[in-house]
């Protein structure tokens, strides 16, 4: 590697060490919501439990997310951006599948 990109390289890593303990303010940042659980279960005009025998999802949780107090990771978020952006797609699947 070259000086002049390992000094570059050097510099970047001991700022982002300044800005994890709080020594300097980041340039930048960055903030991603989640889901919307309550509007998306009104979307569906259903209650918390039915929505959450949708998602296979005890009502404590689908309470949690709403309430914020939890926030849905990995595929539990996912099925909820499918839930919102495509309704008609889930109520197919769970109405079809042979175990519900």
């Amino acid at each position: 590697m070259k000086e002049e990109l390992f000094k570059e390289l050097l510099a970047s890593v001991q700022e982002g060490g300044a800005i994890l303990r709080g020594e300097i303010t980041p340039s930048r940042m960055f903030t991603l919501e989640g889901p919307n659980v309550k509007l998306i279960r009104a979307k569906y005009n259903f209650s918390q439990s039915e929505f959450a025998a949708l998602l296979g999802i005890s009502v404590k949780t689908l309470q949690n997310w709403e309430q914020g107090r939890r926030k849905p990771e990995g595929a539990a978020k996912v099925l909820l951006q499918v839930a919102a952006k495509h309704p008609e797609a889930v109520l197919d699947v769970v109405k079809t599948a042979p175990d519900i």
